[in-house]
């Protein structure tokens, strides 16, 4: 019988052996987008991911009797979490695994161990390292490509989850709105209505000439308006620094909106192009020498969809249908600006007014996937 090594990264070619698994485990897989290494670098970096200012992340390779590297795993204490809930909560994330049920299980077996070691009494996941990175595993629409900072996984990576132990816990799904059909008659209506009770409410843009005003005040609605949502972490503020520097590489300030009453900002809306559409074209993770001529020549006649991954309501001004009002801004500028669809992602499962309206204005479920959890 094959044995698989379960054993911590403890070296340089240990770490590089973690960043690269993927990249030749999906190489056959044609709807998996290599994020760039830089990233994924960065996510686990303890001197440079602001996450580390109060967690802690351990990295596990398995490997066969060969040597080769069969899979990976990080046992993640979120100490925003703990803060937050003091829950007992540990985490697990950067889970990628061969089709073979042992070697699954003995990954998760060392980050639950990890964790009980930590005095942790439940395992959830998979985060990246948190809710507030790429989270979650995808459980249906595994034919299609995942959007800018969205998971992708084979069908029975959530198989050996659940034989190990775990159980769902969370659904999150992703709804695709396409402009030939959505409902821009009803959306329209709607906002005539909200306007005129509201005469005092006006939209603007992002502002590149005061992007960290910006940020501050997208910072301020976010941590306020998801504060009660299941499992929302508030980012720290250097969190998100490092969150606005990233996106400011990438954003289109034409398709981000502030919601503003009496010139007092209320709500936002960001949505990103989906890089992931030019990213297809640099399928080993690396700007140099080839990926970055590659982005540029593919980069901007590819992407023509965008991803919402933030919005939000402050919460003394929820059910007056200010949501709506952004999303149908970004309905409307999109096309204008080169965009097409838009999938909105993810939208939690008990999130059933956002499902509504999603449903509402001709958005269909693209995908699914899950937050998975068990006791230790």
């Amino acid at each position: 019988m094959a044995t698989t090594k379960v054993r911590p990264v403890s070296s340089r070619s240990d770490r590089k052996a973690f960043i690269d698994f993927p990249y030749g485990h999906y190489r056959d897989d044609s709807p998996w987008i290599a994020p760039l290494r830089m990233d994924v670098k960065h996510a686990i970096d303890r001197k440079k991911n602001a996450f580390f200012d109060h967690g802690d992340i351990e990295l596990f390779l398995a490997r066969n009797e060969e040597g080769e590297v069969i899979g990976r795993i990080a046992g993640i204490v979120n100490g925003m979490h703990l803060k937050k809930y003091d829950d007992g909560v540990g985490f697990f994330g950067f889970f990628e695994c061969i089709e073979d049920e042992p070697t699954a299980h003995a990954l998760l077996d060392a980050a639950a161990d990890w964790l009980r070691a930590k005095d942790l009494s439940a395992m959830r996941g998979p985060t990246n390292p948190s809710l507030n990175d790429t989270a979650g595993l995808l459980v249906d629409g595994f034919d299609r490509e995942p959007a800018i900072l969205m998971p992708y996984n084979p069908p029975y990576y959530a198989d050996y989850l659940t034989s190990w132990g775990m159980q769902s816990v969370m659904t999150m799904w992703a709804y695709y709105v396409h402009k030939k059909y959505v409902k821009l008659d009803k959306l329209r209506r709607g906002r005539d209505i909200i306007m005129h009770r509201n005469p005092d409410l006006s939209i603007r843009t992002l502002d590149m000439d005061r992007f960290e005003e910006d940020a501050d005040i997208i910072l301020e609605i976010y941590n306020k308006a998801w504060s009660n949502n299941w499992g929302h972490v508030p980012m720290t503020p250097r969190e998100f620094k490092q969150l606005a520097d990233n996106m400011k590489q990438i954003v289109d300030p034409r398709i981000v909106f502030i919601l503003e009453k009496a010139g007092e900002p209320v709500a936002f809306s960001i949505a990103l192009p989906n890089l992931n559409q030019a990213l297809r074209y640099v399928p080993d993770g690396r700007l140099f020498p080839l990926g970055l001529p590659k982005l540029l020549a593919y980069g901007k006649m590819s992407v023509y969809e965008v991803r919402m991954p933030l919005m939000g309501v402050l919460p003394e001004y929820h059910g007056r249908g200010f949501d709506a009002l952004v999303i149908l801004e970004t309905i409307e500028q999109g096309p204008a600006n080169g965009y097409d669809a838009c999938e909105m992602s993810w939208v939690l499962d008990t999130n059933v007014r956002l499902k509504n309206a999603c449903e509402s204005m001709g958005g269909v479920v693209d995908k699914e996937y899950g937050m998975f959890e068990a006791a230790l």
